[in-house]
């Protein structure tokens, strides 16, 4: 070894651990998904498809076991009569549903403001079409309350529509001094509130301009949640409202519009409930609370807000519809009716934990 040369260094420690280890680069397989796993995935993206399928197989399990009674044109068309009214004030919720809150007072706003059209048509003698429009603007205000609360306040939704639920219910007592306006009254003096009860045949099968009006809703709510920005911006809301707000979206503005729109949907559901039932009754729709969060729950979308649909909405409230008439043509006791679709409820809210599991 010349003076100039460097002896060999000796290696370190750290570098004794390499020597002799392997070269080859690690690589990641990609695990093929199972068919369980496919299929949640499926379901996760259409979240129609269960409430289709279900509604597909009730149909089918009880034209079996009822017979030709229920598969019947005119048993039909009053399974549809008799979701109407559900299945419109399902769409309010349902567009509450979607921001992740819940609105428990959709179904008091529908029956004050079908209180306030009756008495202003018929005693007040407000022309008819007048005292739709306040019913309307009754229904916006009541709306526009529960937003205003929970904007402003940053109060849950479920609190502020439980206590705004007693407080129209109180209001509506007070204005109608807990009476009902008769069926022929109203068809004297405002025929009008009595419209969506016109039925017009086709074969065995009465379809009412009422069922027909729930059809336009549908499909109107549907363009705008698909196909508008305000609808982008309300599942965006609703799946995750500070990456909403980062993304330039208005939050407070969003949820407002909602409560407000479900408001004037439910003061909607109110003239259809007049034309329903022939009489506006302060004690009707009792259950339509309930009955529209059962609609909105089977049809799919999440009670955690940002995923579900319209037409969901409706196939559920066709869904609770057809077991009730079908169980009830099979001639099962009206509490075993209950208790079928309670349990509707409970596997619908256990599949939609199961599809959240995709996006975790």
């Amino acid at each position: 070894m010349s003076a100039n040369e460097t002896p060999p260094r000796a290696p370190a420690d750290f570098e004794k651990v390499a020597i002799g280890a392997q070269a080859t680069v690690a690589t990641f397989k990609e695990e093929t998904p199972s068919l369980l796993k496919r299929i949640q995935h499926l379901l996760h993206v259409h979240p129609t498809a269960i409430p289709a399928l279900v509604l597909v197989l009730s149909v089918a399990v009880f034209a079996m076991a009822g017979g030709q009674r229920f598969l019947t044109a005119f048993n039909l068309s009053v399974v549809l009569q008799q979701v109407t009214i559900i299945a419109v004030i399902g769409i309010a919720q349902t567009i509450v549903v979607l921001t992740a809150g819940i609105d428990l007072s959709v179904g008091a706003i529908a029956v004050l403001a079908s209180m306030v059209m009756g008495k202003l048509a018929v005693t007040a003698g407000v022309p008819t079409p007048i005292a739709i429009l306040i019913g309307v603007a009754v229904g916006a205000a009541c709306g526009a309350v529960n937003g205003i609360l929970v904007t402003r306040f940053r109060l849950p939704p479920f609190i502020v529509t439980l206590g705004t639920w007693y407080m129209v219910f109180a209001l509506n007592l007070w204005y109608s001094d807990s009476e009902t306006i008769r069926s022929q009254d109203i068809g004297e003096t405002a025929p009008l509130l009595q419209f969506f009860a016109t039925a017009i045949p086709i074969g065995d099968a009465r379809l009412t301009y009422g069922s027909i009006a729930m059809v336009i809703a549908i499909a109107l709510f549907w363009y705008l949640l698909s196909m508008t920005a305000w609808g982008r911006h309300v599942h965006a809301v609703g799946d995750d409202p500070e990456a909403a707000r980062l993304a330039g979206i208005r939050v407070e503005r969003v949820l407002m519009s909602v409560y407000i729109v479900a408001g004037i949907v439910c003061a909607f559901a109110a003239w259809m409930m007049i034309s329903r039932y022939g009489s506006a009754s302060p004690q009707s729709g009792q259950t339509s609370n309930l009955d529209s969060i059962t609609a909105v729950v089977i049809g799919g979308t999440s009670l955690f807000g940002g995923r579900g649909s319209i037409v969901g909405t409706l196939l559920g409230a066709l869904i609770v519809g057809v077991f009730r008439n079908g169980l009830a043509l099979s001639g099962v006791n009206v509490l075993w009716q209950d208790f079928a679709v309670g349990a509707l409820i409970i596997v619908a809210v256990a599949l939609d934990q199961w599809l959240r599991r995709v996006s975790q």
